[in-house]
């Protein structure tokens, strides 16, 4: 069964940093396509950041320059370092990860990032 498990999360001030961790348990890491989510408090689940089974990054404009996502295969997991967060980085991130031969997709419970003086 593939789990997907979030961690690093917390409370930082605005301009601190935080780094997220998604490790894929279950299943051949390599050939996921991994992204990052986010929900704020009374807003829709929005895309973050992704990186493909090859590297390849990109990124929602609010976070570009900010957010780096990256990947560890030997490690099965999945990164985001979140530098100069803002208030309106307040939100619970997921990770999400699609099996690129099967296609078939799987999420993680999220972990709380509060950006708040």
């Amino acid at each position: 069964q593939v789990q997907l498990a979030e961690s690093g999360g917390g409370l930082v001030q605005p301009g601190g940093s935080l780094r997220l961790s998604c490790v894929v348990f279950g299943d051949i890491f390599s050939r996921y396509a991994m992204n990052w989510y986010r929900q704020a408090p009374g807003k829709q689940r929005e895309w973050v950041a992704a990186i493909t089974p090859g590297g390849t990054t990109s990124y929602v404009d609010s976070v570009k320059g900010r957010f780096t996502i990256s990947r560890d295969n030997g490690k099965n997991t999945m990164y985001l370092q979140m530098n100069s967060l803002l208030l309106e980085d307040t939100a619970v991130y997921y990770c999400n990860g699609r099996n690129t031969f099967t296609s078939r997709q799987y999420w993680g419970q999220g972990t709380q990032v509060t950006v708040s003086s």
